[in-house]
């Protein structure tokens, strides 16, 4: 075997190991991370949005300067009637969700953490009824890591669907 092919089965072996480290770290929980100390609705507003690519909130706005204030933007989910059957049946589609485990609900609020199946990452998510404005304002954010991929707006949008189809 020439020098240049067992160099390439060797890279090869590393890389395999390393991914096989890594998913093995996911499924022991070491890639979680901790919950954020400052989540909750303080003056009517949720935490400000991740400085990296890695969330969304419906209030981006108002938190003026912030350097992704403009693509953490997300629209708040909108209802018709009464808010607390609105948050009602939001939680029960946050429930029905694949890798959702609902932490908190009160009539106003609802605070839930979605891990993914294999690495076992967790994002917060949290929900506020707005009762000015008659709109469900939305935060969600990952834990750990720079970017997503779309995973959060997907999250939020897919739950939007639902809620409004429902």
């Amino acid at each position: 075997m020439s020098r240049w092919l067992r160099a390439l089965v060797a890279l090869a072996a590393v890389i395999a190991l390393l991914g096989a480290a890594t998913i093995a770290a996911g499924r022991l929980g070491w890639l979680q991370g901790q919950r954020p100390p400052d989540l909750g609705v303080v003056d009517g507003r949720l935490k400000a949005p991740s400085t990296t690519p890695n969330s969304v909130s419906s209030q981006a706005r108002l938190h003026p300067g912030h350097p992704r204030q403009r693509e953490a933007q997300i629209d708040p989910l909108a209802f018709r009637g009464d808010g607390a059957v609105a948050m009602a049946r939001l939680a029960a589609l946050v429930e029905a969700t694949d890798g959702a485990h609902i932490v908190e609900r009160r009539a106003d609020y609802l605070y839930a953490t979605f891990t993914t199946p294999l690495m076992r990452f967790v994002d917060d998510v949290e929900f506020w009824l707005d009762p000015v404005d008659n709109v469900i304002h939305v935060r969600s954010a990952s834990r750990v890591g720079h970017g997503d991929r779309g995973a959060n707006r997907a999250r939020i949008e897919a739950l939007r669907q639902r809620f409004e189809a429902g």
